[in-house]
C-alpha cells in the first residue's frame, strides 16, 4: 500500500539549475531527481517532505560545489547516502573520477542502479566506511555533506586526501565556530589552517564550504592506519 505522504511527483526544474548545470548534463540530473523523488523516498533515502525542494535544497545546493573542483580531479564522497553531493558532482562533471563511499547496503544498491541506468562510467560505488580505504587510496578532493562534526570528519577524510589535495566539507552556519574550535587539533595532525568559503548563485541558497589541506606533503601522517597510497584511477 502506498504511503499517502510519499510524493512521487518530480518538481519542475528551476531556472537556477540551468545556470549551475551544463545544458547537456541537465537531462541526466532530471533522471536522477526523478529516481530520488520516487524510489529514493520509498526506500527511505530521503524524506517525502524533501521532494518539493529536491532541486533547490539538494541538487542545486550540491551542484554549486563543483565550482571549487579543478578539471580532471579524482573525488571521493564520504557518507554519500543518496549520492549527495558525490553523485551530483559525477553527473554534472564527466571529467571527474568520483568514488561514492557508503556503508549501508540499501543505499549502495540504489546508487549502483542509478549509476548503471545513467551510464556514468566516471562514477564507482564503494560499500564500506571511509577508513576501509585508509592507506589504500588517495584522492585529489574528498567531499562530505552533513556527515559529522569537523574534527571527527577530518579523521575519516584526511587520510584519503592526496598530498596536494584537500577535503571539502559542506557545512551550515556553524562552519566558522567549528573551524575555530578544532583548527589547533587539526594542525597538530598535519593540516594547514582550514579555510571557509561561501559559494553563491543568484536564485539559489548560498553554500558554505570548509576546505582543509595538508600543511606540507611530509605532513601526511594522519592516524595510525594512514600510509602512502596512489590517487584513484578511472574505473574501466
Amino acid at each position: 500500500m502506498t504511503d499517502p505522504e510519499v510524493s512521487r511527483e518530480t518538481p519542475v526544474v528551476p531556472e537556477v539549475a540551468r545556470r549551475v548545470f551544463a545544458v547537456e548534463r541537465l537531462s541526466l540530473m532530471e533522471a536522477y531527481a526523478s529516481r530520488l523523488a520516487d524510489d529514493g523516498v520509498v526506500r527511505g533515502l530521503i524524506g517525502p517532505r524533501e521532494v518539493p525542494r529536491l532541486w533547490d535544497r539538494h541538487l542545486v545546493n550540491c551542484g554549486l560545489l563543483h565550482r571549487s573542483i579543478g578539471s580532471g580531479a579524482s573525488v571521493a564522497d564520504v557518507g554519500t547516502g543518496a549520492g549527495l553531493p558525490g553523485l551530483v558532482l559525477g553527473i554534472a562533471r564527466p571529467d571527474l573520477e568520483v568514488t561514492l563511499i557508503e556503508p549501508l547496503l540499501r543505499r549502495t544498491t540504489f546508487l549502483e542502479e542509478v549509476v548503471a541506468e545513467l551510464g556514468l562510467d566516471n562514477v564507482e560505488v564503494h560499500r564500506g566506511r571511509a577508513d576501509s580505504l585508509h592507506g589504500r587510496r588517495r584522492f585529489d578532493v574528498v567531499t562530505s555533506r552533513a556527515v559529522a562534526p569537523l574534527e571527527r570528519l577530518a579523521d575519516w577524510c584526511m587520510p584519503l586526501v592526496a598530498g596536494e589535495g584537500r577535503m571539502l566539507a559542506l557545512k551550515g552556519s556553524s562552519a566558522e565556530s567549528e573551524v575555530a574550535s578544532c583548527a589547533a587539533v587539526l594542525g597538530r595532525k598535519g593540516s594547514a589552517k582550514p579555510e571557509v568559503e561561501t559559494i553563491e548563485e543568484a536564485g539559489a541558497e548560498s553554500i558554505t564550504v570548509v576546505s582543509v589541506r595538508w600543511a606540507s606533503r611530509t605532513a601526511i601522517v594522519w592516524g595510525a592506519r594512514s600510509r602512502s597510497g596512489a590517487t584513484s584511477r578511472r574505473r574501466r
